[in-house]
């Protein structure tokens, strides 16, 4: 039986209200947003993205799987909705978000089928390990996807590195490794503020509570976002011991005069 620490407990309650009132105060702020959820440094919006993103103040980068291409059913509907979206509407929302973002550094799954983004500066590899989605008609299955670098601002130590992570999907049809994901961020600044504005079951959050990154998610499923909630409350529970967390906030207090 686990003994019983009254200080723990007391400051866990006490970190659990400030998160509370701390989504209270963005929610009266991003009326757009049906739900604002705050785990430690995660803000978690639930709605569209186009209409939350209005609310937010500039974030550092972008690392996101934009859901456009996505028209399919492939058993997941028996534990969540099954995945149905309109490509045009969804190629016309990531466009949109690269707008939005200007020359940020961005990180997007995918592929551009027609013009890549202007600011596109190179594209990584991702070698699955395993066979992908791609059109049933053919007799071959794409084993890779691509991974566009965007946006001005990108710094640090040149590396050569394969970008090499076994896909298994516990929690989303389209479901990226947090291990690849840490990867990719390990070549953000510490200081820098992520956002996923497609934040689907929530991998991208826990690669950041991982590396101790802010993160902002925002999420239009109901169903996912509650899930990417969930995720990000367990990643916080188990802490990578390996990993330099942030500084907490300083806290200003009055002087006393006696």
């Amino acid at each position: 039986m686990t003994k019983y620490d009254a200080k723990a407990n007391g400051v866990g309650c006490y970190h659990d209200w400030i998160d509370h009132k701390r989504s209270a105060l963005l929610h009266e702020r991003c009326t757009a947003a049906k739900r604002v959820v705050v785990i430690g440094n995660c803000e978690l919006y639930e709605g569209d993205c186009l209409e939350v993103m209005k609310c937010l103040e500039p974030v550092d980068a972008v690392v996101t799987d934009p859901p456009y291409g996505v028209n399919f059913s492939c058993g997941w509907e028996n534990k969540f909705r099954a995945v149905k979206i309109n490509n045009d509407n969804d190629t016309l929302v990531r466009d949109l978000v690269i707008e939005w973002l200007g020359d940020r550094p961005s990180l997007m799954f995918g592929s551009w089928k027609t013009e890549k983004p202007k600011s596109t500066k190179m594209v990584l590899i991702w070698d699955k390990g395993t066979v992908g989605m791609g059109d049933l008609s053919l007799p071959w299955f794409p084993g890779t996807e691509e991974i566009y670098v965007i946006g001005n601002g990108w710094n640090g130590t040149r590396t050569r590195s394969v970008l090499s992570h076994y896909v298994r999907n516990e929690f989303h049809p389209t479901e990226k490794p947090v291990s690849l994901i840490c990867e990719l961020l390990t070549k953000c600044q510490k200081s820098w503020t992520i956002l996923d504005p497609f934040m689907g079951s929530g991998t991208t959050g826990v690669a950041c509570v991982k590396l101790g990154r802010r993160f902002i998610g925002i999420e239009l499923d109901p169903d996912y976002f509650d899930i990417a909630c969930e995720r990000i409350r367990k990643a916080y529970d188990q802490p990578d011991m390996f990993v330099e967390q942030p500084e907490p906030a300083p806290i200003q207090e009055g002087f006393d005069y006696d």
